[in-house]
């Protein structure tokens, strides 16, 4: 099985967020997507298009365009959204909606990159896997799990994403 070119697009969300000991609080910088790639030594290039990182309680409809576009005019077949887990269901029905002729993998972290326990490198792992190999289409992938676009909610109790029905 060939490999399909690879875009990364960075949105935010907990993934990116950075500890700062000064102040006890999370922040943004720069994404982790170029810290990340170097560490996971990927067979192929990955293209980063690195968008407005925020908190994804903070993302407007406008930031949900400005995802929709960088798939739109990304060259590569196989992209993967890192995105904040609050909201993710809502960016997936944006993307799921556009019905784009690529395959498209929401994925974010529980715990923030730079943090110990993150889930993040594995989350983005298998969301590469899953962008590579998955047929055309919008999934969100967390935990180990795939999920259609539109069959997924994220369950604040349990600290995980579910389907919605079946």
């Amino acid at each position: 099985m060939t490999q399909k070119m690879l875009r990364l697009i960075a949105s935010g969300g907990t993934f990116d967020k950075r500890y700062e000991p000064l102040t006890g609080s999370l922040t943004f910088g720069a994404t982790h997507l170029h810290d990340v790639l170097s560490r996971c030594r990927l067979n192929e290039a990955a293209t980063v298009t690195e968008l407005r990182l925020l908190d994804s309680l903070d993302m407007q409809d406008a930031d949900r365009e400005a995802v929709l576009i960088a798939c739109q005019t990304a060259s590569e077949a196989a992209i993967v959204v890192i995105h904040g887990t609050d909201t993710m269901p809502e960016t997936a029905h944006v993307l799921g909606r556009a019905a784009l002729a690529k395959t498209v993998v929401i994925t974010g972290a529980m715990v923030p990159y730079d943090l110990r326990g993150s889930d993040a490198m594995f989350n983005l792992g298998f969301a590469v896997s899953a962008a590579q190999t998955l047929p055309v289409g919008v999934y969100v992938a967390m935990g180990g799990e795939i999920f259609s676009w539109d069959n997924v909610r994220k369950d604040r109790a349990a600290g995980r994403f579910v389907t919605v029905q079946g």
